[in-house]
């Protein structure tokens, strides 16, 4: 019997979906908005179910009709003898998509849908189907439109891309139709007779490397699925289907052994390559893809074979800030040129703008959506033979820096020489080198010991993003010669205004921590895995004030980040001190800063709330000296209300003066540049500005970067 059958997929797929049909031998198949008709047998829609590799389901239409109305909706599904594909007892799923004038809400159309459905069977039987969302033995889609009314059977089940291997994946990953869809469009397995390696230098949890090492051993993508929708659908022939079976699990028995191509995957994480790996064996084929720790400035071939490199590199700001990425940009174009003569590589982006910088043109570019994100796949040709631009650009590259980058590495001597006298006589081993000074090198650069900071001020979209890379560039290099440190030290992150808990958020999990010493403290710092870095160098006169006032006093820090100023009252004698912060992360950083300088006792307080909400709780006076420093805005889900300091602080001070005993001080600190102080509302206490106090020669050039009051109650 020959039926109509609809495969859906995501945009953008239809032309490879509708090459795999007629590949299958489908009849009639037909490009359509949602995917891809086709005419056939049974046969043909299970070996669609079985074998596509961009499909997201394949659907037996069973009626078309005209439905404006719930009533018209409803007698349309109860026209279909629903008897004549499943049980009374079978469990069901409905899926309602589209609206008409009089059905503009998608759940009361499923109601609909589903009233018409068990209301036939308890009709006609007495006995009602269940209702089963996840794993349903019929799963039902129904789509109106203007009209228009489709009900369709899901022979599929779940998502086809769901192949049932991948069960443990890393950040972000790639669905396992789209990598096999980029493989496609990268040529793959055409090219495999002359190809013999696939490399993904950014492996992750390996989904483009299984999704290539089945399509090279002809293994098929729902082979090893245990569920689908047709398993309870009546008219199931189940003798085709194990038919369609048997010659897929002999198709992979002879693909595996037949196999010639080496499958190389690596990662700068261990723990993701442990599921890459176990991927892989889900499917029994991790004999045949090598899953390594590699990092990208490495990256080489396996052997002298040429191959198709394939890759999605971190593109979007969840994972990094672009200025930062383009670094890892450019060089994986510079390891391509210089160590992949010969091969393909395919890279896949939801910023395009990055892929300027690999240096390469692209023989071919593709557009698809990572979920919602509008992404592309270039296509590069690495050529075996070396032309003279490569010549000219290598030889550019080893020489010195540009006028501009020179002019650039001489204002960091300069402000180096400045600071040594300064930095000598106060022991000082961390601090602000350089500021924007140039306004075309708009970053602020960081020592902390022997590694550096470099902070982008993010710079406005109209300006070529090339262009700000190649400044960035200069930065990078410049600062490490000048210096005279390792390149890898120089950690390069973009500043832009935070909002909710993005300054909590943990951006990498590297564990990269090492120390720095402050007027006999000492501060774990982490350059790499957090959007700050643990310590506040404009702070540091404030730090030191603290510690010279805090002997025999009870200290208390609000918004205490990482307690730096609570060890300092600590390491000053305090008699006890109180850091109260929003944020887990930060307060069990501040227990490991307190304990690295010899304070364990139960004198030293850490209390994770919000502290504004913590204030109202508090009634007596208990402190004597008292830092407060709230970021300039937050609307973290974790606090009840909105904190706007320049808003708020006339409540925030004023709670806070009712912890402090009559003679104590409340030290108030803001870096909301445009903070201006209602000394009319806080005039029942006495306040002094001491913000030229606390501007350190380092920031003598930036004289904006905090406010800072000492307020005490008035005699």
């Amino acid at each position: 019997m020959s039926y109509r059958f609809l495969a859906t997929c995501p945009k953008g797929f239809e032309p490879l979906l509708l090459d795999e049909l007629v590949s299958f031998g489908a009849k009639e198949v037909k490009q359509v908005a949602v995917g891809v008709e086709f005419k056939g047998e049974l046969a043909d829609a299970y070996r669609a179910c079985l074998w596509s590799r961009v499909a997201n389901r394949v659907l037996l239409p069973l009626l078309s009709a005209k439905a404006e109305s719930a009533d018209e909706l409803y007698d349309a599904i109860q026209s279909i003898d629903w008897l004549e594909h499943m049980e009374p007892h079978n469990s069901l799923a409905i899926s309602f998509t589209g609206s008409s004038r009089a059905i503009n809400n998608s759940h009361f159309g499923t109601l609909k849908v589903k009233d018409a459905i068990v209301d036939q069977f308890r009709d006609n039987t007495g006995v009602r189907p269940t209702i089963e969302r996840d794993t349903p033995d019929i799963r039902i889609h129904t789509h109106l439109y203007r009209g228009d009314l489709s009900v369709s059977l899901d022979l599929s089940g779940s998502s086809l891309h769901r192949r049932g291997y991948r069960l443990h994946s890393g950040t972000a990953p790639l669905k396992e139709n789209l990598a096999a869809a980029l493989l496609l469009r990268a040529g793959w397995p055409k090219i495999k007779t002359e190809f013999k390696q696939v490399y993904d230098p950014l492996c992750g949890s390996g989904t483009l490397l299984i999704e290539a090492a089945m399509m090279a051993a002809d293994i098929a993508p729902g082979l090893d699925r245990k569920h689908w929708g047709f398993n309870n659908w009546k008219q199931h022939e189940e003798s085709v289907w194990e038919q369609l079976l048997d010659e897929a699990e002999k198709r992979r028995a002879v693909g595996i052994r037949e196999n010639d191509v080496a499958f190389i995957g690596t990662d700068i994480d261990a723990r993701v390559l442990e599921n890459a790996t176990a991927n892989a064996g889900n499917l029994s084929i991790e004999s045949m893809i090598e899953f390594k720790t590699g990092q990208v400035e490495k990256m080489r071939p396996e052997n002298d074979q040429p191959g198709l490199l394939i890759t999605n590199p971190p593109y979007g700001e969840r994972l990094g800030d672009s200025s930062t990425l383009m670094f890892m940009y450019r060089t994986i174009g510079d390891r391509l040129k210089e160590a992949f003569r010969g091969w393909k590589a395919s890279v896949f982006t939801g910023n395009p703008e990055l892929c300027q910088v690999i240096g390469l043109k692209p023989d071919k570019a593709y557009k698809f959506y990572n979920g919602p994100i509008e992404s592309k796949l270039f296509n590069y040709h690495i050529y075996a033979e070396r032309t003279s631009q490569d010549e000219n650009r290598e030889a550019a590259e080893v020489e010195p820096l540009s006028e501009n980058g020179q002019m650039f590495a001489n204002r960091l001597k300069k402000n180096l020489k400045g600071l040594a006298k300064w930095r000598k006589k106060n022991a000082i081993d961390a601090y602000r080198l350089y500021d924007a000074d140039i306004p075309e090198y708009a970053v602020a650069i960081d020592i902390y010991g022997d590694w550096v900071h470099v902070q982008e001020y993010a710079a406005p979209k109209s300006i070529d993003q090339v262009k700000v890379f190649e400044r960035l560039k200069d930065v990078m290099t410049a600062t490490a010669q000048v210096l005279e440190i390792n390149p890898k030290r120089v950690v390069l992150k973009q500043r832009k205004r935070q909002s909710g808990t993005q300054q909590y958020e943990k951006h990498g999990h590297l564990g990269k921590f090492f120390e720095v010493n402050e007027n006999n403290c000492r501060f774990r710092i982490n350059l790499k895995d957090y959007l700050d870095t643990g310590l506040f160098l404009d702070h540091r006169p404030i730090r030191l004030e603290i510690q010279k006032q805090s002997k025999g006093k009870d200290f208390l820090n609000l918004f205490s980040y990482t307690s730096t100023a609570s060890v300092h009252a600590a390491v000053g004698g305090a008699k006890s001190t109180t850091s109260v912060d929003m944020s887990a992360t930060y307060l069990s950083w501040s227990a490991k800063n307190m304990a690295m300088n010899g304070f364990n006792s139960s004198a030293h307080h850490f209390i994770q709330a919000d502290c504004m909400q913590w204030l109202k709780k508090q009634r007596q006076p208990a402190y004597d000296l008292i830092f407060m420093d709230p970021p300039t805005f937050s609307n973290s889900k974790r606090m009840q209300d909105v904190l706007d300091v320049q808003r708020d602080h006339v409540r925030m001070i004023s709670s806070t003066m009712r912890l402090l005993r009559e003679d104590g001080l409340l030290i108030f600190s803001n870096n909301y540049r445009k903070f201006k102080l209602d000394y009319e509302l806080l005039s029942a206490f006495e306040i002094v500005e001491i913000t030229h106090r606390t501007i350190d020669m380092d920031f003598k050039r930036n004289q904006h970067i905090h406010k800072c009051y000492e307020i005490r109650h008035k005699k």
